[in-house]
């Protein structure tokens, strides 16, 4: 929920590393490409299935939204299926909610203690443990409760060639879009620093329609649901 920085200086090249979470028998050059056909044929949508999917646009925004609030031009519609929801951006950091070691106001200037949406306990998230994304505020551009969405909706993010499920877990400023929490980036392999990481561009959020799990914060649920519903998505 944070007013995001203009620019993230450092986003490519924690982009670029490759963390504990990287996907099996993944390297660079050729043999990834052999690792996407292996999950295939083991029946895991890969990220080039669920992109082919979502080649297109089918606007279901009014209008455009801005990446960063300090952004000139506002150019990231958002974009419907009959299944779900995507859009293309960059992925700034969330770190609110539930303070912990990684996200704090020392860690995070912009740092709040609570999130849009709470815990089967009732308790504010945590950015750094629950890999989820956040949603633009309903406004005249485009209001996520329309499209079938809400808080625990169940969310495919794409980044190069890695596939990770989450919920939507917060809601960001009315004009803005691309943004994850702390947890989401890590395991994307994406810098989760919430002041210096993200990613610049090349971040592909897939929302699937009335998804909505239970507890919010139950990491394999949503893992399950996600892998049930990409397959279903890209026709397998």
């Amino acid at each position: 929920m944070r007013t995001r920085m203009l620019a993230l200086t450092s986003a490519v090249c924690g982009a670029a590393l490759l963390g504990a979470a990287a996907l099996p028998a993944s390297a660079s050059g050729s043999s990834s490409g052999s690792a996407q056909e292996t999950e295939a044929d083991a029946g895991v949508v890969t990220a080039a299935q669920l992109l082919a999917e979502v080649r297109a646009c089918s606007r279901i925004s009014k209008g455009r939204y801005r990446t960063d609030s300090g952004s000139a031009k506002a150019t990231v519609p958002v974009c419907g299926t009959r299944d779900a929801v995507f859009w293309k951006a960059d992925m700034d950091i969330d770190c609110d909610g539930r303070k912990t070691r990684a996200c704090n106001r020392k860690a995070d200037p912009y740092f709040l203690p609570e999130t849009a949406f709470q815990s089967s306990r009732g308790e504010p998230l945590d950015s750094a443990a629950l890999p989820h994304v956040v949603v633009p505020g309903p406004s005249k551009v485009w209001d996520y409760r329309k499209a079938g969405l809400t808080g625990g909706s169940v969310v495919a993010v794409v980044y190069r060639d890695r596939v990770r499920y989450g919920v939507i877990g917060d809601i960001g400023p009315t004009g803005i879009i691309g943004e994850a929490s702390y947890a989401m980036a890590k395991t994307l392999g994406i810098d989760p620093d919430p002041s210096t990481g993200g990613a610049e561009s090349g971040v592909t959020y897939i929302a699937f329609k009335n998804s909505r799990i239970s507890p919010i914060e139950s990491r394999a649920r949503a893992q399950s649901r996600g892998a049930a519903l990409a397959r279903e998505f890209v026709g397998r």
